[in-house]
């Protein structure tokens, strides 16, 4: 387990990748923020960063997503990995984006999000993705508020 930032993401990249991360505490169980993060129809309620998610998050379901990184195009996504309430992943052949949340000894979690994408022919697209620093960032920020205002 790493210890929280302050929820503010990085980005560390490579010839043949790019990986983002962010961590942050939330004063809520882990199963408070499983609920949010597996209610696909829901994220634009919460989740300023998000558009819409279409389909079920369940283990191996495939949904479709849209960012307000770029509204105009729509991610076909299958769901990765689905370990409640501790591990979440869902991606394409280009990336992986995977949320971890570790129950702390207080009650309340740790909230790690990161994502890789790359492979051979990154380099030839990769000044073309945006920065998701500030998504990160926001999408973090709009969980743990969520996620305290529902807390028990």
């Amino acid at each position: 387990m790493s210890e929280p930032s302050d929820g503010t993401a990085t980005t560390i990249s490579k010839t043949f990748s790019r990986e983002t991360r962010i961590s942050a505490a939330i004063d809520a169980p882990p199963s408070t923020i499983w609920r949010l993060l597996t209610n696909a129809k829901d994220y634009p309620t919460w989740n300023s960063t998000v558009v819409s998610v279409d389909g079920d998050i369940a283990p191996g379901s495939k949904i479709k997503l849209v960012s307000t990184l770029d509204p105009s195009r729509t991610f076909s996504l299958k769901v990765k990995e689905f370990q409640a309430p501790s591990k979440l992943s869902w991606g394409d052949a280009l990336g992986t984006r995977t949320y971890t949340i570790t129950e702390t000894n207080d009650g309340r979690s740790l909230f790690e999000m990161s994502e890789k994408i790359g492979g051979p022919i990154f380099p030839l697209f990769a000044s073309k993705i945006p920065s998701f620093d500030a998504s990160f960032t926001q999408f973090t920020a709009d969980l743990k508020a969520a996620a305290e205002k529902a807390a028990p």
